[in-house]
């Protein structure tokens, strides 16, 4: 059998076309391992988004340009890197035999053969009319008690700091019917709980079993009925699109879990407009505050970057109240990074590296201090934990609560792949501590 090494970066949604990947060329023969010495084949699966993205899969290409030189190796580039460099990665790194973008990875295996007739470099880096999801092989061995769906594919939105417009296309839905399919086999390999993905997930609109257009919300009440799927979760969605059938179904459907998490980026209406958001700050607020009113134990979740161009210490205080203002369960922070070919990149005022180091200081403690409020109000409570792997001791498992805490639980390593009540007994920096409760609860 010959050796796949797949090394992803970034968000869920590589990790899921990382596996989508691995599926496609099993039946050529390519085993995973996880040692890239001794791989076949090895794939960059890349993620665009920060700054220096580029410059770390050369860097990665160097050291695997002395591994070629040893033994044959086939190296492939996907993902949104691959997409937005195309031919400049084999002109920069002719190392490199395959150039696959994200919406054109189940040409693999023809590549492959075209390498292997003629050799040379494939590349491929259209938005194809015919729909990948139609033509990637349906999988059936076991998987994990957690699983990854993408449901939808791209954005309209183009914020001014963002590629994935130009990297990942227009937004694209898959049929209702084909996600219940996939669905199902996910559950069917062992799947308890499935996170449905998408570059702006909420903005869903799939055809459903009626031919009529159906929403997020729609497709959620519809999973929802499938025997032994007990969990649902959707990423990353954007606040224009919190329609208010998905808000509603936060306090409706028992299987659509206690976590929201909804980008903001920042709490400045000055700086939103910039981004182009086409939301203000005080929007979101009430947003927050009707899911909070159907669902009063949710958590919320966000993503924020400081020192984007023109943002003064007006702007960013804004940012800092509005955290205050809704209170998260956990975040995440960046500097502005520069993005090529993004409108935020020629803007004059662009914020000085040590006043964004500072800025991200200040916001990242108070994120921290917040998150870390929020783990303290869960010990003492029992709450459901759905059981995903061994822990490093004997007997020991490592679980999820409904808020995405991982949880270690002595003398739980026969549950892995269930759902039982565990009482949270002490709060570490990264993790919860429990035991095995007597009884089923809800987290509330």
């Amino acid at each position: 059998m010959k050796k796949l090494f797949i090394k992803t970066y970034g968000c869920q949604m590589n990790v899921y076309d990382s596996a989508r990947m691995a599926e496609l060329l099993a039946p050529l023969g390519y085993g995973a391992t996880d040692d890239v010495s001794d791989a076949d084949m090895v794939i960059l699966n890349t993620c665009h988004i920060r700054e220096k993205a580029v410059e770390k899969i050369y860097s990665e290409l160097g050291r695997l340009k002395r591994l070629k030189e040893k033994r044959d190796v086939t190296i492939a580039v996907a993902g949104c890197v691959a997409q937005a460099e195309g031919a400049e990665l084999i002109a920069r790194a002719p190392q490199v035999d395959i150039v696959v973008g994200p919406q054109a990875y189940h040409r693999l295996p023809e590549m492959l053969a075209r390498l292997a007739r003629s050799g040379g470099h494939a590349l491929e880096t259209d938005f194809p009319i015919l729909e990948k999801f139609d033509v990637l092989p349906k999988d059936t061995t076991p998987g994990g008690a957690s699983a990854f769906l993408t449901v939808q594919e791209g954005c309209d939105k183009f914020c001014t700091f963002c590629v994935v417009p130009y990297t990942r296309g227009s937004e694209y839905s898959r049929s209702v019917l084909q996600i219940e399919e996939e669905a199902n086999r996910l559950v069917a390999r062992g799947a308890r709980e499935i996170t449905l993905l998408g570059q702006n997930v909420n903005a869903y609109r799939g055809e459903g079993p009626d031919g009529r257009t159906w929403s997020l919300a729609a497709l959620l009440h519809r999973l929802a009925r499938i025997e032994g799927l007990s969990r649902l979760r959707y990423m990353t969605s954007h606040p224009r699109d919190m329609s208010d059938d998905l808000i509603t179904a936060h306090g409706e459907l028992a299987e659509l879990m206690p976590y929201l998490h909804l980008p903001v980026q920042s709490g400045s209406d000055a700086i939103l407009d910039a981004m182009n958001r086409g939301h203000t700050a005080d929007d979101y607020r009430r947003i927050v505050e009707r899911v909070r009113r159907g669902r009063g134990d949710i958590a919320m979740s966000s993503d924020f970057i400081v020192g984007f161009p023109g943002e003064s210490d007006k702007d960013f205080e804004a940012t800092l109240a509005l955290v205050r203002d809704i209170g998260f369960a956990q975040s995440y922070s960046f500097k502005y990074s520069r993005r090529p070919g993004t409108p935020a990149a020629a803007a004059r005022k662009q914020i000085a590296e040590d006043v964004k180091d500072e800025r991200l200081q200040i916001l990242q403690a108070l994120l921290c201090a917040q998150r870390v409020r929020f783990d303290a109000g869960c010990e003492g409570r029992t709450l459901d934990v759905l059981f995903e792997k061994p822990g490093r001791r004997a007997g020991q498992a490592i679980g999820r609560t409904p808020y995405l805490q991982p949880v270690h639980v002595e003398g739980a390593a026969s549950l892995i792949g269930e759902i039982r009540p565990v009482r949270v007994e002490a709060v570490f920096p990264n993790s919860l501590k429990g035991s095995l409760a007597r009884e089923k609860v809800l987290a509330n």
